[in-house]
């Protein structure tokens, strides 16, 4: 009997794919795979593209021209794929109802669910906090307890978009603790940020874009001690990309 290798979506690879939004190409002609391993980041300017990749990799926006497949597959439906954005919505339900109804919509059995709820809320450090609604959790307790609910597809791939844009510092450093986490679990991590200290912190590669474009990619030590062109050591010296 010949074993099947486990079905997974990735790499996600993207060949020449461009986004047009009212003729305005907000991707252009972007070649990239996302392979297993460390966490990618993608970084860039306001504007410069980075949500939309994201969401393309996603398969939440399919592009205007060229091809993303998953695993080597096309139109894939996202279901080892998972998506945290800056600013989640929360269920009018406790945290750990918002935990049972993303574990029901992602196919989890009845019975496992109860334990699988107690896993997740302490996998987020939100131990203690499962009966208290979600809404009334605090900025930086509602994006852990969005994790939990993004983990709750056991994706291959977690994308997150801006994670801490709206923290402060220590829910900040919350959610890098569990990103790292997260990777350390074999999940592939595709995130976007503005802040470079948190790129340096968590990325094992680094993607610039500016305009639509990737300018560069490569190792994040590689990125950040020897860019190889002039957007790269403009944007992590601190300059405007224009």
């Amino acid at each position: 009997m010949t074993m099947r290798a486990p079905v997974t979506d990735l790499p996600i690879v993207f060949e020449d794919v461009s986004f047009r939004a009212r003729e305005v190409a907000v991707v252009a002609d972007v070649a990239l795979a996302l392979a297993p391993g460390a966490p990618t980041v993608v970084v860039g300017p306001n504007g410069a593209g980075k949500t939309t990749l994201i969401r393309l990799a996603m398969g939440l926006m399919r592009p205007s021209s060229g091809r993303i497949t998953w695993g080597g597959r096309d139109d894939v439906p996202a279901t080892r794929r998972a998506i945290l954005f800056q600013r989640p919505v929360m269920l009018r339900r406790s945290a750990a109802g918002n935990l049972a109804y993303a574990l029901a919509a992602a196919g989890c059995p009845r019975a496992q669910r109860t334990a699988r709820v107690a896993e997740l809320i302490d996998l987020v450090g939100l131990t203690g906090l499962g009966e208290r609604p979600a809404r009334r959790l605090s900025g930086g307790e509602q994006q852990r307890l969005a994790l939990a609910r993004a983990l709750a597809r056991d994706p291959d791939v977690l994308f997150l978009d801006e994670p801490t844009a709206s923290l402060d510092p220590a829910a900040t450093k919350a959610i890098e603790d569990l990103i790292r986490a997260i990777a350390s679990r074999g999940i592939k991590v595709v995130m976007s940020t503005h802040d470079l200290g948190q790129a340096r912190r968590l990325a094992g590669e680094m993607v610039l874009m500016h305009r639509g474009r990737i300018v560069e990619r490569a190792d994040a030590d590689a990125f950040f001690t020897a860019p190889r062109t002039a957007e790269a050591a403009k944007f992590i010296g601190g300059e405007l990309l224009l």
